[in-house]
């Protein structure tokens, strides 16, 4: 193909292919989303350490858990307007480049107080969900958006699971070469840092921020060009006065909220209820995040296959019923006092809840093809909202961690209901236009 001509969007995955425009952004989009999380939550796995060096409360380490996850809600709105007027390859590089700096110097940390401060600055980094959506979005026809969307999510929130299991392993190499483990924690999170660092470098040569082009180069040739065609003024009030868009905040608040939950509190509560070393309960916990190495993208298949056959109501359905069975798992798992039945359980809802988390990103492109970015910006945040929300329950020395996950996996069940009234609805008239339009366009490419 003559490079000087416009490429056309994706219409298939194809793993294997590192050259075309789409399929190298999708490679090096999901591998920087993954390292992204070991900078974001490299911290989680070694807060045993940190809690007895700093001699943090519960309700402090609540706060913290809160800290790392509130400041993402106004990170991943700003980055989603960005990406717009920027593109996603700059606005990536800068997120790195920024979000590298607190996760190397958080090792300076000496009170609570300090420590909460560079934890909040950290959360900066969750903003990467949204350019990772967002380029992916423009890189793919219709007919693959919502498989590829969540395939390089699932594949990059993977690095939740690897971080628990590998920054232990950090830390005792420092350990094993003589450091104690008060200091050895502080030199560990240089390393996600630095890998950060250098990744910034790697997204703004190696990618380009649509199929096209870049868009500094291709606004010489039309000012008025945008990576996403539709997206237009007032498309973010419009977003807002839609009631399915604020469903979709709640159940990406109820699984991918969830999600960075139990990232943030793994480790402590196999410590703490199970006894277990740190490098013992960093592997169990790892393992939930590992399930994203297939469940997300599943959810997102699932729910373009269901979009195909029965429109928005069929992929919303989909999203209602892995929810339900997130929220009964969850409330299982939170009984569980035997070890193998507690992995066994967590597995279990973990598998639903990853699954929604594609299954939510099969639906957002459907609901309003004029502001395809509002809305995903809007359901984004909803999943840091769901995570703040959460995090208040682990703060209060009288709610055991146990009681605070039953707790959730009741509100998450009664989002499920939302969901499956929302798909029970007759009118999803825009939807199906939206499904339809894909086909032209495979024929066209």
């Amino acid at each position: 193909m003559d490079q000087n001509l416009p490429a056309a969007k994706a219409t298939k995955i194809n793993l294997l292919d590192f050259k075309s425009p789409s399929m190298r952004a999708f490679h090096i989009t999901w591998i920087t989303f993954f390292l992204c999380f070991f900078g974001w939550f490299g911290i989680a796995p070694l807060m045993p350490v940190v809690r007895k060096d700093l001699g943090l409360t519960q309700a402090q380490v609540g706060n913290i858990i809160i800290a790392s996850v509130s400041i993402t809600i106004f990170a991943r709105l700003v980055f989603g307007w960005l990406c717009d007027k920027i593109g996603p390859r700059i606005c990536y590089t800068i997120l790195l480049f920024v979000g590298s700096v607190p996760v190397m110097l958080i090792g300076l940390s000496n009170s609570y107080e300090s420590f909460l401060l560079f934890r909040l600055a950290i959360g900066v980094i969750g903003a990467s969900f949204v350019i990772t959506q967002y380029h992916t979005s423009v890189m793919f026809a219709p007919n693959v958006v919502g498989t590829a969307n969540a395939t390089v999510a699932g594949w990059g929130n993977m690095g939740g699971g690897v971080t628990l299991m590998v920054m232990p392993l950090v830390l005792a190499a420092f350990v094993g070469v003589g450091y104690t483990s008060e200091i050895a924690w502080r030199y560990s999170m240089m390393v996600p840092g630095i890998g950060l660092f250098i990744m910034g470098f790697v997204y703004y040569f190696c990618t380009q921020d649509t199929p096209e082009g870049n868009l500094s180069d291709l606004r010489k040739k039309d000012a008025h060009f945008k990576a996403k065609k539709g997206d237009e003024k007032g498309s973010f009030l419009k977003a807002l006065s839609d009631y399915r868009v604020w469903i979709l905040f709640l159940a990406y608040g109820a699984c991918f909220g969830i999600e960075i939950t139990i990232d943030n509190i793994a480790t402590l509560y196999f410590v703490d209820n199970f006894n277990l070393g740190l490098r013992e309960a960093g592997i169990i916990a790892g393992t939930f995040g590992m399930m994203n190495i297939f469940a997300r993208a599943l959810g997102g298949i699932f729910g373009d296959k269901a979009g195909k056959k029965f429109g928005l109501k069929g992929r919303i359905i989909v999203l209602g019923i892995f929810l339900l069975f997130e929220g009964i798992g969850i409330m299982i798992f939170s009984t569980m006092d035997v070890l193998p039945w507690a992995i066994a359980t967590m597995l279990l809802f973990a598998l639903f809840l990853k699954m929604s988390n594609g299954a939510t990103y099969s639906v957002v492109p459907f609901i309003n093809k004029k502001a395809i970015g509002a809305v995903s910006g809007i359901v984004g945040a909803g999943g840091n909202v769901g995570a703040v929300l959460a995090g208040f329950l682990f703060t209060s020395n009288d709610v055991s961690y146990r009681d605070s996950l039953f707790t959730i996996g009741i509100a998450v069940t009664v989002v499920s209901v939302l969901s499956l009234v929302l798909g029970a609805m007759k009118k999803h008239e825009e939807v199906n236009q939206v499904e339809t339009l894909a086909e032209p366009e495979l024929k066209a490419a």
